[in-house]
């Protein structure tokens, strides 16, 4: 095991910004030390990573694009051994897993006494970086009624809401028709935990927290769910996702389908997205697999936290409201980076 401090980090993986810090430690692992790698389906995790790999202009990760699009799931194990190194960075702390979804929601194009709680479109005079009215505003004052914004009508505000920390969603319409809506952007505001907030007002136990268990609350305390709700201040837009296949899974960061149980959301100021991410999750359902970091999340913040896709629908949706655990988060890094990164090359 090479341990070093990460003063090249921001150099060698290419980043900037607030998470590009220089005092960040690293270590480069060998396989050998990554629990259950022997025993995962490479292939699975070959294609996925493929999907992704030609978006990836950086040079060093385009020779390696290049040998992924000539593998097969039976060279998959042996190409990911011989080009890369597993890479740790942010220490022994614990790592924190989460998992999120893609919901699937019954809606209509035209509000009625069922479907009364419209998503909308991003107001035009929002632009990047822009920080804008907070969710309490947007909702009290109606700041965005009668714009034709609207895309679809839910029939509660609370599906609105969770359908924005999702970031994207199908809403299955009366007429057997469907429609996909993806992320389209922010008000600006940091997201703020409603679960977080529960446990601080001693509702709940950290360990009680999931997202049914929030939706049971607001609806049963409709007031205080309100103002619960508002705690969250960032409020999130929609567009509409038409040229996805239904059977593919919805868009991530990088604009392309991700995939159950194998694409990760994590923080890109320290993970690359496209980067390949070995995780060893503990809780009631450990998982010890090779997943691809193709999504990012407001929430998703640290070197050593990750938001596993659980899929698509009400099952996915249960699976990933439980998921709180600890473990670690392995980035697989080209050789020649990863060298660096450690001050060894």
């Amino acid at each position: 095991m090479i341990r070093a401090l990460g003063a090249a980090l921001c150099l060698v993986l290419g980043m900037s910004g607030p998470g590009a810090r220089a005092d960040v430690p690293v270590e480069i692992l060998s396989f050998e030390e990554l629990k259950g790698w022997a025993a995962d389906d490479h292939g699975a995790a070959l294609s996925v990573f493929q999907e992704t790999c030609p978006d990836l202009d950086d040079p060093d990760w385009a020779t390696i694009c290049a040998l992924a699009s000539q593998q097969t799931a039976q060279t998959a194990r042996q190409f990911f051994e011989l080009f890369f190194r597993p890479v740790l960075i942010g220490g022994q702390e614990p790592a924190l897993f989460t998992g999120y979804y893609e919901p699937e929601l019954q809606g209509a194009r035209t509000p009625d006494a069922r479907f009364r709680y419209p998503i909308y479109r991003k107001p035009p005079e929002i632009g990047a970086g822009v920080r804008w009215h907070s969710r309490r505003d947007i909702e009290e004052q109606r700041l965005l009624e009668g714009r034709g914004l609207e895309i679809a009508w839910l029939e509660d505000p609370v599906d609105v809401f969770f359908l924005q920390v999702q970031g994207s969603g199908r809403i299955r319409l009366r007429d057997g028709h469907s429609i996909r809506v993806g992320y389209g952007g922010k008000n600006g505001h940091e997201y703020r935990s409603v679960g977080q907030e529960l446990v601080r007002r001693g509702i709940y136990r950290p360990h009680q927290v999931s997202a049914d268990v929030i939706r049971s609350w607001v609806r049963r305390n409709p007031q205080e769910g309100r103002e619960l709700l508002h705690h969250n201040p960032s409020f999130v837009f929609f567009r509409i996702v038409d040229d996805v296949p239904e059977d593919r899974g919805p868009l991530g960061a990088m604009n392309r389908s991700i995939t159950a149980m194998r694409t990760v959301a994590i923080d890109p100021g320290f993970t690359p997205l496209g980067a390949p991410v070995w995780i060893e999750k503990g809780g009631r359902a450990p998982l010890h697999r090779l997943m691809v970091a193709q999504d990012t999340g407001s929430a998703i913040k640290g070197p050593q936290r990750a938001d596993i896709f659980y899929g698509t629908g009400a099952g996915a949706g249960r699976a990933a409201g439980t998921v709180r655990d600890g473990g670690r988060l392995m980035v697989l890094m080209p050789i020649d980076r990863a060298l660096a990164l450690a001050g060894a090359g």
